[in-house]
């Protein structure tokens, strides 16, 4: 047989691409992330500047913590960028339009966080029905402070926001001896934990006679200010409200107004418009209102968890395969 003479198509030259991971210094902080580094160059970035200097040649960014308007601000550097990971659920932090309107894929860590923020939305139910923050302080105080407490059981639970967390949070709820019930942008009639899920239309209605309402929901423009002060007015007296999605679906101001005179029974939040909470805000001055830092979600062992998603997504990255939670950027979610 004759050979062809060789050409320049017969060689293939397997350039490793650059990750760039933003918000850590090295890999001693992902746990995990050193087992990649077969595959990618990795260059750390923690501020912005040097955010700026890895984009200039990453075709991959690992956002472990983008504070406000980091990567938008640089975002002008992200030349070569191909995909951005962000390791959280909700992604509103890096959905400016720059990113938004670009070829450049999202995906996020959609599913890591799903029963720890069940147990965590389980737990503060039971510490607003049987008072525990008031035991808490009797104790503090040295007072035997007796009363009766509440049952859960056969309470009905509102889930705004019926995704992957939501149902989590329902299920759980429902092992509790609750019922629940679940609203969603549209409806569905054959929901595995819900059964039939309402559209977001419904919610007034839905409202004025549950016992606890659970946002879930993400931010976007749908869900911006979703509980307002005419919405919240709608709750029965003893009712209670969670926040375990966004801060900024909640009027924040008249949660206090109704909180402070006793309209509602209680509350619990875990995300706020503004983070940290502002030591101006009223929220700290209600003895009726559970707070807590955004950490719904955290537990021990979830930062090698988001590494190992990440890996796998690599991996898929590297062989041309589909990514798994892939975002719909003009959706949000």
């Amino acid at each position: 047989m004759e050979r062809r003479p060789l050409s320049v198509r017969d060689f293939v030259v397997v350039e490793r691409p650059t990750l760039a991971v933003f918000g850590a210094k090295s890999d001693d902080e992902l746990p995990g992330l050193s087992d990649v580094r077969n595959m990618v160059e990795i260059e750390f970035a923690t501020g912005e500047e040097e955010l700026a200097h890895v984009l200039e040649h990453a075709r991959i960014l690992l956002g472990w913590d983008f504070r406000a308007g980091a990567l938008e601000r640089v975002w002008s550097h992200a030349g070569r960028l191909e995909w951005v990971h962000w390791a959280g659920a909700g992604v509103d932090a890096v959905l400016f339009p720059g990113l938004r309107d670009s070829n450049v894929i999202l995906t996020n860590a959609r599913g890591i966080f799903d029963w720890a923020i069940a147990e965590y939305v389980l737990g503060l139910v039971l510490c607003l029905a049987k008072g525990f923050p008031r035991t808490v302080l009797s104790q503090r105080e040295k007072r035997w402070d007796f009363r009766h407490a509440e049952s859960i059981r056969g309470k009905t639970a509102l889930l705004v926001g019926a995704g992957n967390i939501g149902s989590a949070i329902g299920q759980l709820l429902r092992t509790a001896g609750m019922q629940v019930i679940g609203v969603a942008r549209g409806a569905r009639d054959d929901d595995p934990v819900f059964g039939e899920v309402h559209a977001l239309a419904a919610l007034d209605s839905l409202l004025e006679s549950v016992d606890y309402v659970v946002n879930v929901t993400p931010s976007t423009p749908a869900t911006r200010g979703l509980f307002s002060a005419q919405r919240l007015r709608l709750l029965k007296p003893d009712a209670r409200f969670i926040n375990v999605g966004r801060g900024d679906a909640v009027d924040e101001n008249a949660l206090a107004a109704v909180l402070s005179t006793g309209r509602i029974a209680g509350a619990a939040l875990d995300v706020f418009a503004d983070e940290p909470l502002p030591d101006s805000s009223p929220l700290w001055e209600l003895d009726n209102l559970i707070i807590s830092p955004h950490m719904s979600g955290d537990v021990k062992g979830a930062d090698a968890a988001l590494i190992a998603q990440f890996a796998d997504n690599l991996g898929r990255f590297l062989r041309g395969e589909p990514l798994e939670n892939v975002v719909d950027k003009r959706k949000g979610y």
